[in-house]
């Protein structure tokens, strides 16, 4: 069992204010903080913690926030031989602000993200081992992560597209995507929707398997996930915990789904799993900090049975 990140990092600034500022404001903050960030490199780390080996592929600059995160990738055991560092553009960074109510907003640039290509990936391939599930996300350039997915299908992994920052993929083939894995909010601009477009969710995963994807999996946060195959449909109610925040829950979902479906999981059973692991990220602070080890997450389930 093994799991391949075409992924992103962006180095997280941090900072927590009484509510979230109107446009033109300025208010007083307190707690600033630095913090990994970046849908892959979260991804990597919460699969590591979930004791399944995994491969990091991406694009980071030759600056200090480049440096820690190599540095936190060997301290995570995680591989990242398919890693570049390039002096062509800075590593990526995100502005966050949380309010007392773990309401967030998020500004990032991509940085040397976007500089990550097909022939990275190719690269990567080659000097990898082949992995059992290849994940990608969209803070990396659209067609490198699709071309990646492609070829590690070609490799014999099964694959996760996680649409996330969403956009819309209408006439894009997506049958090298074994499983779509958006929101509520992401599913619909998938598919070219208001975010907030009443339609009913599986007539929404029936649309988007319309792309050639073979199955959808979609998160709805406190009303738990939403499943659609050709062979029907499942839902799986959520996990109580208590919520303290939810930064980084979809990227531990991912995650965990993966490591699932690696370990030969049946997907209802595999995204029962990824459940339980994101439920636990929004107990903790952060995105990093709250990636929970594969022994909490199995105590937690005997305990919520």
């Amino acid at each position: 069992m093994s799991v391949l990140v075409l992924g992103s990092y962006a180095k997280a600034l941090v900072m927590t204010a009484d509510r979230i500022p109107l446009a033109g404001e300025t208010l007083l903050g307190r707690d600033f903080r630095q913090t990994f960030g970046g849908k892959g490199s979260d991804m990597a780390v919460q699969v590591a913690r979930l004791g399944c080996p995994v491969e990091f592929a991406g694009v980071i600059g030759d600056d200090v926030f480049g440096h820690e995160f190599v540095a936190l990738m060997k301290e995570e055991r995680i591989g990242i031989s398919g890693l570049r560092v390039t002096d062509e553009k800075p590593t990526g960074a995100g502005l966050i602000i949380k309010d007392n109510a773990a309401r967030n907003v998020i500004v990032v640039d991509m940085g040397a993200n976007e500089l990550f290509s097909p022939a990275d990936v190719d690269h990567a391939l080659e000097i990898t081992q082949p992995a059992d599930i290849a994940l990608a996300q969209l803070e990396i350039p659209l067609d490198t992560a699709l071309y990646g997915l492609k070829k590690a299908a070609a490799g014999g992994a099964r694959t996760i597209l996680n649409p996330a920052p969403a956009q819309n993929l209408v006439g894009k083939d997506l049958s090298m995507v074994d499983f779509l894995t958006p929101n509520e909010t992401e599913a619909r601009v998938v598919l070219g929707l208001a975010p907030d477009d009443p339609t009913p969710n599986e007539e929404i995963a029936r649309r988007l398997m319309q792309t050639g994807c073979r199955a959808v999996v979609m998160t709805l946060g406190e009303d738990g996930v939403f499943g659609a195959t050709a062979a029907g449909t499942f839902t799986i109610p959520a996990f109580r915990v208590d919520h303290v925040d939810s930064n980084g829950a979809g990227d531990s979902f991912n995650a965990a789904l993966a490591v699932g479906l690696s370990e030969g999981k049946p997907l209802q059973e595999a995204a029962r799993f990824a459940a339980a692991v994101a439920a636990l990220c929004c107990t903790r602070w952060e995105t990093v900090p709250s990636y929970h080890r594969r022994d909490e997450v199995e105590a937690f389930m005997k305990r919520a049975a």
